[in-house]
Formats: C-alpha cells, structure tokens, sequence
C-alpha cells in the first residue's frame, strides 16, 4: 500500500529566465527549499541574464491553460503562485482557472519589470491584473514601485496598500528594497489596516530573482497549511537568508542561494 500523499504541490506561473536567477528555477528551488513539489506553468520565454532582459515572447493563452488544467486534474495542488504573466490574454486564461478553483490559495507576484527596470508588462497587463487577479488573490507581494504602478491614485503606501486591499487581495505584502530607508521595511496589510512592519539589514548588492524567490516561498508555506501572516514572516526569513548568502555568476546583479542551508556549517 502506497503512504498518503505528504509533499504538498504549488502550481506556478512563470517565465523561463535562462540564467536560471529568477522565474521558473527560482519557484523550484525555492519551494523545493520549502519541501514542496514545484508544477510549473510557462507563461514566456525571456532572453534575459544577470545584466537585465533583452526580450521575451508570451506562451500562447491557450497552451497556458493547457499545462495548468493538466496539472489540476492529476495532482493534488495545495497553493498557485503567480509571477510574469506575459501577456493580458494569459492573465483572461489564469482568471478562468482560479474561479474554478477557488478554495486554493493563490500568492501574486505582480512582476511588472525587470531587476534593471525592464518593463515586463504593458497597460493592458496591468489593467487586467487589478481587474481580473487581484480579487482572487490571498497574498500580493509587490514591491513599492509595483504598488504604486498597480494603484496610481494612492499618495503613499499605506494608501497604496489599502486600495490594493479594496480591489480584493485577502492581504498584501508591500516589499521596500527599493525605498530610501536605512533597513529594509515590508509592510503586511490585511482586514483593512496595517497589520505588521518587518525590519531587514539592508544588504549591499542588488538581486536578481529576489521577489520570485519570496512569493514562491510564501506559497509554499501556505501549501503546508500556514497562515498568511506566519508564511509571509517566515518566507521573508528565508529569502533574506538566501540574498545574504548569494553568489554571482554573471556581469549583473547577484543570484539568491535558495539551497543555503543544503551547505555544511564549516562552509
């Protein structure tokens, strides 16, 4: 007799970044790093390294539907987490999923540029993800310029968050690496209000995957049964540890080591 099923799966949304820093691999290995199994969707192709994205191509809507329903009606997926779309069609195709599957937890990652600042996304992307993903969303992460760019009429973040909120996300994580504060701040909203702000020592480099890497881990906290608040803790724990202990590769930013703690202590 086979034991019972004991490895939760998180079905993932994501492009394919050829340096392997962010994107698919970063959803793998970190929720491989969260004991889960990884199902990932493609949603692009990107021409990308450390340096910045060159290009990308969105994965036709139908074929993103395709691969995801395949996974829904094979295995038993505990939590979705969503990164680059690509495409609106694609975010139209992701919005029939989660209504369908509405009792799975789903962790947003509104990856609109990339880590130089690539614009990932268009007006319509944007406009289809306030419209169509956050309503179904249990925990967005954007950081602060993605915050603002998502709510354009908001006048700080606070005010941001709280839109954010009205617009349908069950909770938000509004990341600040990107802020001028001597520590990095993430802000977590939920029930309307302000409900904890997390300290980090700002590190001195610039990360490539960093984002990915805290979304995917707070998805696979939820899929082991946390909740919200105690995975977004916890998974900024994590993706703290693995910029701390990051490596570089490439001539660009440096890559996260989301298999850290796989090292001996005398490395």
């Amino acid at each position: 007799m086979t034991q019972p099923q004991t490895i939760p799966v998180v079905l993932t949304f994501s492009g394919h970044d050829p340096c392997g820093g962010a994107g698919i691999q970063a959803d793998i290995e970190s929720l491989a790093s969260m004991g889960c199994h990884c199902a990932p969707v493609v949603t692009a192709l990107t021409v990308q390294n450390t340096e910045g994205v060159i290009r990308y191509q969105s994965t036709a809507p139908g074929l993103v539907i395709e691969q995801a329903r395949a996974v829904l009606e094979d295995m038993p997926v505990s939590a979705i987490k969503i990164g680059m779309i690509g495409s609106a069609e694609n975010v139209s195709c992701i919005h029939t999923l989660l209504t369908d599957y509405p009792d799975i937890p789903v962790v947003l990652d509104p990856v609109l540029a990339g880590g130089e600042g690539e614009t990932l996304s268009n007006a319509a992307v944007i406009d289809a993800i306030a419209s169509l993903l956050i309503p179904l969303t249990t925990l967005l992460t954007p950081n602060s310029e993605e915050a603002r760019t998502l709510a354009p009429n908001a006048d700080n973040l606070d005010a941001c968050a709280q839109e954010l909120l009205e617009m349908g996300s069950e909770f938000v994580l509004i990341t600040g690496a990107h802020e001028r504060t001597p520590e990095v701040e993430n802000r977590l909203y939920g029930q309307r209000r302000h409900l904890e702000t997390f300290h980090w020592q700002r590190l001195p480099d610039s990360y490539h995957g960093s984002g990915c890497t805290l979304a995917a881990a707070i998805a696979g906290l939820l899929a082991h049964g946390l909740e919200p608040f105690a995975a977004a803790h916890e998974a900024q724990e994590y993706a703290w540890e693995t910029l701390q202990h990051s490596y570089r590769l490439g001539m660009g930013q440096a890559l996260p080591n989301r298999f850290f703690w796989a090292r001996g202590e005398e490395d």
